[in-house]
């Protein structure tokens, strides 16, 4: 009868964090802190102290905010109310459940939001003139791979599973020849790893300059993927790894020593956001597939074996050779690396033409800047493949990974000496983990039509006229460029011809290396060289052999051994010249790659050509053997044993044994060991408590002074238990 109605008071906000986390896929981060993803409703329950909520008597408005400065034209803030019909907030809100003392509402983000941390404010404005705002608390809001509307939406479950939820995984190593996989724990669901995502957007140089805008910008993937891209490597700004590619890692930890991102993550943010020593492409690849799942973008990480790193933009890798066949170092620093390791994000490109979204090339990798920072991408798989280098961003670089041509050169007297020009050796079985299972996938066709076919030249050919035309006009494409050098002068012997598809053997001598064993540490190295005489005349040839040692980026390191050989050929006649390499001639030479470059070099007296032969081994150990001892259930304890050897005839010391997986330990697990006797195995059994059920995977890495990387892994399915 004209008494006021007492002000709605809240007393308690429930954000059922348990129910909402279940249902945006984010249980796994934390089941006691509300974690939602983008174009999603989720609810939360209003307690009121003094009465119910009343419909046309109490006005509750809901306020977002993220960043340091939230600004709704940026689109940081949001003002939205429950009795807002006609829509002026893109955030939605709306009463799912109206009791005695109790609000059930259902909120709703937009698909397009930015991602981060928010703060959730209401305003309740009983029509009465005086507003009281209640803070309700934090919420982290992710992409959302599920919701059509995202930009990050992929359309199938087994997909999402393996790309965003999956937490382990396996890094293809080795070469062509050789392909081995090297477990990896990417624990994007361990504690605070999405803090530490979040904490890595905040200390980009983006959003140290100019933090408002970048925060607006943290709603694109594209935006997003390039921060992290360039936040990963150290070489701008106080990123996650420093990169090392010397040999030399005393004063941090070898690349080949990790087995997973959440130890390099923790001691990042441990010691005051200073870069963690040390990575290489792999570690960098696997750190980001860590942060990008996390953050809800679709991320696979891919090997590309052979892969071209061209510094120039020509696309085309040189390599410089003596008269022994020792490959010599690359001023330009051209290369081929022998496996190299990059990252595919899963996203719409509304920045470029229909049809180029879906797959997109990162490489966190430092190997060229783009818009004056060290990051690569996101570049179109789809782009790449048909040659489209105009297209945003680094596609020049990434397609000459996947498809340089290479010539090679024979250097003396001060000269150079084109031995030949190869179309097809640069990116070869470019692989990825496959959905769901433990096999390697070949997604070679993605990147490149099939070697030696009209369509895979035509690409190579309107690449190289795009390229010609980019660097003519000064470089006016929009967004980042490869760094571009002026283009080589004409006395140079780099040729920017249309490739040949002749090579050039006038010698008609075909020539293969053969390993006689497979090429285990620690024992002789027994190979033929087969030289096969394809002409109806003579031969006398003579073969310069060399072996050296290499890293994967394809830099040279010591020769090591050499011989020559005088092989006679009647016409189509075949002959093998045998070799040994003893374990003693080479221990001491190799790098932590263990790669060695076996090389013949071949010139016969009556012809001015010479043939090139070259052969890549990757020298292996024996597994870490793993077995699980008894049923692994949730909160129950679980023995585990490990079983590994000296591979080597000599003792070897300083042995550690880390053993990890998600969900299975707290925390890396480092067992010291010391002394191992020659060809020594040992058995260690390791007690934990699974806390996470599911699919998991235990990762193991033996090190000691003679070796660094003997892994070992084991698939292990926890259940819930009761």
């Amino acid at each position: 009868s004209g008494c006021l109605i007492a002000e709605l008071e809240v007393a308690l906000t429930d954000f059922q964090t348990s129910k909402n986390n279940v249902q945006h896929h984010t249980e796994e981060i934390s089941s006691n802190r509300l974690i939602i993803r983008r174009g999603q409703f989720f609810t939360l329950i209003l307690h009121f102290s003094n009465r119910g909520f009343q419909p046309g008597l109490d006005n509750i408005i809901f306020v977002t905010e993220t960043g340091s400065l939230p600004d709704l034209a940026k689109g940081t803030r949001a003002v939205f109310s429950l009795a807002d019909r006609a829509g002026t907030s893109p955030w939605i809100a709306s009463v799912l459940t109206n009791g005695a003392t109790s609000l059930e509402v259902s909120l709703c983000a937009p698909p397009t939001a930015a991602v981060g941390r928010y703060l959730l404010k209401i305003h309740i404005d009983p029509f009465q003139g005086s507003v009281t705002a209640y803070q309700l608390g934090e919420f982290i809001l992710l992409f959302n791979p599920w919701c059509p509307d995202d930009a990050v939406y992929l359309d199938s479950e087994p997909q999402r599973q393996e790309y965003v939820m999956n937490d382990y995984g396996f890094i293809y190593q080795g070469n062509k020849n050789w392909i081995r996989p090297c477990p990896w724990n990417y624990g994007q669901f361990e504690e605070n790893i999405v803090d530490i995502c979040l904490k890595l957007l905040d200390k980009s140089l983006h959003s140290q300059i100019d933090p408002v805008t970048d925060c607006a910008l943290r709603g694109s993937p594209v935006y997003v993927s390039r921060v992290v891209c360039a936040m990963i490597n150290s070489n701008d700004d106080n990123g996650v790894l420093n990169g090392n590619w010397s040999e030399n890692y005393t004063d941090g930890v070898n690349p080949a020593e990790w087995t997973g991102s959440v130890a390099i993550l923790k001691q990042w943010r441990a010691t005051g956001c200073q870069p963690v020593r040390y990575g290489q492409c792999w570690v960098f690849a696997a750190v980001m597939c860590t942060v990008m799942r996390c953050l809800g973008i679709p991320t696979r990480v891919i090997t590309n074996f052979d892969s071209g790193h061209d510094t120039d933009g020509n696309l085309i890798i040189d390599e410089y050779y003596d008269n022994t066949g020792r490959i010599l170092e690359n001023k330009k620093k051209d290369t081929i690396w022998d496996y190299h390791v990059w990252n595919e994000c899963w996203m719409a490109r509304k920045d470029l033409p229909p049809g180029y979204g879906g797959w997109q090339v990162l490489d966190a990798t430092p190997q060229e800047t783009s818009n004056g920072l060290y990051c690569c991408g996101p570049a179109s798989v789809r782009a790449i493949k048909e040659g489209e280098v105009d297209l945003n961003y680094d596609t020049p670089f990434a397609f000459s990974m996947v498809n340089a041509d290479c010539v090679s050169w024979l250097v003396y007297g001060g000269k150079a000496q084109k031995l030949h020009r190869d179309t097809s050796s640069v990116g070869n079985l470019i692989s990825t983990k496959s959905i769901q299972s433990d096999e390697r996938d070949d997604i070679t066709e993605n990147y490149k039509f099939r070697e030696g076919s009209p369509q895979e030249r035509q690409a190579f050919l309107k690449a190289l006229q795009k390229l010609k035309s980019i660097r003519s006009q000064g470089s006016t494409q929009a967004g980042p460029q490869p760094s571009r050098p002026t283009w080589p002068s004409q006395d140079h012997p780099r040729s920017l011809d249309t490739p040949s598809l002749q090579p050039s053997d006038v010698i008609q001598v075909s020539l293969k290396f053969q390993l006689l064993d497979p090429p285990n540490m620690g024992q002789d190295i027994r190979f033929v060289l087969l030289a096969r005489n394809m002409s109806s005349q003579f031969k006398d040839l003579k073969v310069n052999l060399s072996a050296q040692s290499l890293l994967h980026d394809g830099s040279p390191l010591s020769l090591f051994w050499q011989d020559t050989a005088f092989i006679t050929l009647y016409p189509k006649e075949e002959k093998t010249y045998s070799c040994t390499i003893p374990y003693s001639q080479y221990s001491q030479y190799l790098s932590t790659d263990k790669l060695i470059r076996l090389s013949a070099l071949v010139e016969e007296k009556s012809c001015a050509e010479k043939v090139l032969v070259n052969k890549i081994i990757t020298l292996s150990y024996p597994e870490i053997t793993i077995n699980v001892l008894g049923p692994a259930i949730v909160n129950q304890p679980l023995s585990i044993q490990v079983i590994f050897a000296n591979p080597l005839s000599e003792q070897v010391s300083d042995c550690v044994l880390t053993v990890e997986g998600s969900g299975l330990f707290k925390k890396q697990q480092r067992v010291l060991i010391g002394v191992l006797k020659p060809q020594h195995r040992a058995k260690i059994t390791l007690k934990t408590v699974p806390f996470k059920s599911g699919p998991r995977q235990i990762q193991a890495n033996l090190r000691s002074d003679k070796f660094k990387d003997i892994k070992g892994y084991r698939n292990v399915y926890v259940d819930f238990g009761l």
